[in-house]
């Protein structure tokens, strides 16, 4: 399924989200909430895998959460205690039924339903040497090389033989598993991607984000912690930590565009941070303006606090239309010109006349940056300054986020000025890495122990990227054969 042209094309897409409750009659019902409040994670596909102590039920559909599992006739078919979801976005394989999530596969031992937030870093190279020892993928999502690792796994207890898979895959993820007798949370070692825990009704939930916990009433316990699994039964909750330590690596972007404002993320408000992000930008970057005027709507935290701490008027400049949906997905060519007016509009009787300063969370391409400037002259703006927070993205991401390909980042190769130029702005500044840092409570960037996964900004990438970095196993393979 194509993304919706315009406005969100010149985004990262967001991840994916997982939500799981062990214990509650109406598990599959609490489940669909949960992904509800997570839609803004991944809005191409859903599914919902519950188990009635019998037998295993799974319902998963191409788009929308509420337009699929509002149905009491889908619904009613996902009977049992306990149940697991996913929200998708395409990280990883294409987007068509036989890749929504959760994955289910019937293994020795019983069933095993997986949800997986994030991107393997050698998914690639697994896959394509347990299919030379015969193994028969049905997607093409790295989340089913899990699957294939545990169910060859030579343990004998589904824990160990789903630590051992862990520990032979690279790259970042959080897990929300479902079996005959238990639910099973488990965050990769660096925490690069969240997962916390909640209680509701005398039960047990997992959730990518605490707003998840929120929609149905439940409390917030605690973050898993990086490197975590935690094992969900009708006895209780048992906490292991079956990898080595490693240093914390959560990604930063989560707080700049990711996360829902009202979700905390290790301990931080979301909303505060991305707040404090803009009072530094301000102070990094100021300049002089009549109005700032936020890019709705992840930009909106962010221009709330330059305004505040550069004493400058905020002001909803931009309206933003949220019906329009996938209305428009294959438009004709004239309609399709009309591109970020879809989506948003310039608010004239504010901004003619203005001096303003549109701030944003980020640049990817560069290509709606270039019609939000060109939209705010049309709309007599008399200087038009951008103010972006966070640091120009010249590296992709490999860990579960959806950003273009190197060269096709605004960011690549270009100075902020050759970018300004681009984009048609009075003036661009970024925050700077410190900046960031700072703004999030630290002295700045310790280069030698960053505490974010920043790679998107910096390029240290905290796993090996296997898949990019070497050859395939079959080229290896075929390399020793030839005595290479």
């Amino acid at each position: 399924m194509s993304q919706p042209f315009g406005f969100d094309d010149d985004k990262p897409h967001e991840e994916c989200g997982v939500f799981g409750i062990f214990g509650h009659q109406d598990a599959a019902e609490l489940v669909a909430l949960g992904l509800h409040a997570l839609q803004h994670r991944g809005q191409e596909a859903a599914g919902i895998v519950s188990f009635d102590g019998t037998q295993f039920n799974s319902e998963r559909r191409l788009g929308l959460v509420g337009d699929n599992f509002s149905k009491e006739s889908v619904m009613s078919r996902l009977r049992g205690h306990a149940a697991i979801g996913h929200n998708r976005y395409s990280t990883s394989g294409d987007t068509v039924l036989r890749n929504v999530q959760p994955l289910f596969a019937d293994l020795a031992g019983g069933g095993l339903a997986i949800a997986h937030n994030g991107n393997l870093t050698n998914a690639t190279n697994l896959r394509r040497l347990l299919v030379r020892n015969g193994a028969i993928f049905q997607s093409t999502s790295d989340t089913e090389v899990l699957v294939h690792l545990v169910a060859t796994s030579r343990d004998v207890r589904l824990v160990d033989r789903l630590i051992d898979a862990l520990r032979q895959v690279e790259g970042a993820y959080s897990l929300v598993t479902l079996t005959n007798k238990k639910m099973i949370g488990v965050r990769d070692p660096l925490g690069v991607r969240p997962l916390v825990l909640g209680s509701f009704d005398g039960c047990y939930v997992l959730a990518s984000e605490t707003c998840a916990l929120d929609i149905i009433g439940a409390d917030f316990v605690r973050d898993i912690a990086p490197g975590e699994m935690v094992v969900i039964t009708h006895e209780g909750i048992e906490s292991l930590f079956p990898f080595p330590p490693a240093p914390h690596r959560f990604c930063v972007f989560e707080y700049i565009y990711f996360a829902r404002p009202d979700s905390l993320a290790e301990g931080k408000s979301v909303y505060e941070s991305r707040r404090r992000i803009g009072e530094e930008l301000a102070r990094e970057a100021p300049v002089e303006a009549d109005l700032v005027v936020p890019i709705p709507d992840s930009g909106t935290p962010a221009a709330i606090g330059y305004a505040s701490a550069a004493a400058i008027p905020f002001e909803l400049g931009i309206i933003r239309n949220h019906y329009v949906g996938r209305t428009f997905i294959e438009p004709a060519q004239q309609i399709r010109q009309l591109g970020v007016k879809l989506k948003h509009n310039a608010n004239r009787a504010s901004i003619v006349g203005k001096r303003i300063i549109l701030v944003d969370d980020s640049i990817m391409r560069g290509t709606t940056s270039v019609k939000i400037v060109q939209m705010m002259r049309e709309a007599g703006a008399t200087e038009v300054h951008m103010r972006i927070a966070c640091p120009p993205t010249t590296h992709s991401c490999f860990y579960g986020v959806d950003t273009p390909e190197r060269d096709k980042l605004l960011a690549y190769q270009r100075d902020v000025e050759q970018m300004r130029q681009i984009i048609g702005a009075d003036s661009l500044a970024f925050i700077s890495i410190d900046g960031l840092y700072r703004a999030m409570g630290h002295a700045g960037r310790d280069n030698d122990s960053p505490q974010y996964c920043d790679a998107c900004f910096t390029s240290d990438y905290p796993t090996r990227l296997t898949d990019q970095e070497e050859p395939s196993i079959e080229r290896q393979l075929s390399l020793l054969a030839e005595g290479v």
